[in-house]
């Protein structure tokens, strides 16, 4: 694993040197899931559910690297339909699988409506989660009580969780494989450091799976 990105993030911000250890093992956990196949489903509230579609965003389509197919990919398409394969070829993007939990509005509406909101999260990990997947639960006070009943579907399921927090230690980092508890204690400065950290964390495994 590169250092680099590690090193710009102390760099830039670096009140988070504390936290360089389990972002460094939150790494190794997210790049052993994509090698195995797997997937990160992430949860958050609020802000966190924000910042669980920013993180969408930058695994599922190239952030820095324009993530080209690979020859055998582009292969592929094209023999299916040569002009739309051709098209595809030269546009699609590399993927890391990636869900966020809060943007599926009939589904959530109706579990909500019909059975007990707190588990809706919950209900989605026990559907789309599997072994080799991971759950990053994102939560400021580490005490949501929604993102704690998926984190515990999850880890039934035999998925790693992780944890992403502040400063104090809450019933999530008793959960998870691993916690981030970022330095702050107020909601939006615990979220303005989330931010530099899961943009750390999707640039490294970019570099990882994707030439940059």
């Amino acid at each position: 694993m590169s250092s680099k990105q590690i090193d710009i993030l102390i760099e830039r911000y670096p009140q988070l040197d504390v936290c360089k250890k389990d972002i460094i093992e939150t790494f190794n956990i997210l790049k052993e899931c994509y090698e195995n196949n797997g997937k990160l489903l992430i949860a958050g509230n609020g802000g966190s559910a924000a910042d669980a579609e920013h993180i969408v965003g930058e695994l599922m389509k190239g952030f820095k690297s324009s993530r080209k197919l690979k020859e055998c990919e582009i292969e592929k398409l094209i023999s299916v339909n040569n002009e739309m394969g051709e098209l595809l070829g030269d546009n699609l993007q590399g993927v890391l699988p990636a869900i966020a939990l809060d943007g599926h509005m009939s589904l959530t509406t109706a579990y909500m409506n019909d059975c007990e909101p707190l588990l809706c999260f919950a209900q989605q990990v026990f559907g789309y989660g599997n072994k080799n997947d991971v759950f990053l639960g994102i939560s400021t006070s580490g005490n949501s009580k929604n993102i704690l009943y998926a984190a515990t579907v999850a880890k039934a399921k035999g998925m790693k969780v992780i944890g992403l927090t502040g400063k104090k230690e809450s019933k999530l980092s008793d959960i998870a494989d691993i916690c981030i508890n970022v330095p702050q204690t107020e909601t939006y400065m615990i979220q303005e450091m989330h931010l530099p950290v899961y943009h750390c964390l999707c640039l490294m495994l970019e570099e990882s799976f994707f030439e940059v």
